[in-house]
């Protein structure tokens, strides 16, 4: 009994081509519930669909050195101050 590919292959390229179409609106309907999540205009939709969002921030600052050593000398006070008053009690 012959087969006729062509058909079948059509057939198959059909459902494939409905369930992406399905996928892309529910990925777009979690694209937008995150918008919202996140606060809205964060991004803004592109002439394609997909959403463009701001440029990530580049590096966070980092402590200088001195910046670094009075941090440290401040909790170290904080916290034998709270052991002092805990010995105390």
């Amino acid at each position: 009994m012959p087969v006729d590919v062509t058909s079948t292959l059509r057939e198959a390229l059909s459902k494939l081509t409905a369930e992406k179409r399905r996928i892309e609106r529910q990925a777009a309907a979690i694209q937008d519930a995150l918008r919202v999540v996140n606060g809205g205009g964060v991004g803004r939709p592109s002439t394609n669909g997909r959403v463009v969002t701001r440029r990530a921030k580049g590096r966070s600052r980092r402590m200088s050195v001195a910046a670094r050593r009075a941090v440290s000398a401040r909790m170290k006070a904080y916290w034998a101050k709270r052991r002092g008053k805990r010995k105390a009690a």
